[in-house]
């Protein structure tokens, strides 16, 4: 990653939680493709997943299968796709890769640390827990700690004021277009993580780059 004068300013690092620390999409997007391979179709392109963003799916049946389905056929595969997930969930939640070796850094430097989640307090204690990141934080925000949701910049102001740290000294780690509107909103400096939107829909709103995952980053000198 590239050096710049705005970063050698940064003092804390916010990071979002799903799809920033937890790619709690792999596991709904390697379902999706044991799917098609089971029935012998080809993806519909190599980011096939992103038409399943969002929607339920068995509304996202047809869209993967290129072609109307009845109700009853959507209901039949849609299911078939959630004993998939199942079965690929069991093997605990996936992390974003180099992310533990990141954190790690920014411990070793003593700069200090948050997450600022969308997620109740207990889907943050357990995937955090689970995979071993809890204690690498200073603070962790959840939905319960505040009254907007993003893209109100409410919990990243919330996870500076806990690191005691001015929100004009805060780099933020996020995947979502409304949690980069409310980093924006907030004053901060944000660094998009490609997973679940492009770099293009990540710049449009407001981060200055995107990152696929965090291998080769590192905290500036």
């Amino acid at each position: 990653m590239t050096t710049t004068r705005a970063e050698r300013q940064s003092r804390a690092v916010i990071f979002d939680m799903d799809g920033v620390l937890v790619d709690s999409g792999a596991h709904h997007r390697q379902a999706w493709r044991a799917l098609l391979d089971e029935l012998g179709l080809a993806p519909v392109g190599p980011e096939f997943w992103r038409l399943t963003i969002g929607r339920p799916s068995v509304e996202a049946v047809p869209l993967l299968l290129g072609r109307a389905t009845s109700r009853a056929e959507a209901h039949r595969l849609a299911e078939r796709k959630q004993d998939h997930y199942r079965r690929l969930a069991r093997g605990g939640p996936p992390l974003v890769r180099g992310i533990v070796a990141f954190v790690d850094e920014l411990a070793a430097r003593r700069v200090p640390r948050a997450v600022a989640t969308s997620a109740s307090r207990y889907d943050a204690d357990r995937l955090l827990g689970e995979t071993g990141l809890r204690e690498r934080f200073d603070a962790v925000v959840t939905a319960e700690d505040v009254r907007r949701g993003k893209p109100d910049p409410e919990v990243y102001l919330l996870a500076a004021r806990r690191l005691g740290i001015a929100p004009a000294h805060c780099l933020v780690f996020e995947d979502a277009v409304v949690g980069v509107q409310a980093a924006r909103s907030a004053g901060m400096r944000i660094i998009g993580v490609s997973t679940a939107h492009t770099e293009t829909e990540l710049r449009a709103a407001g981060a200055e780059r995107a990152v696929e995952h965090f291998e080769g980053v590192s905290w500036p000198a």
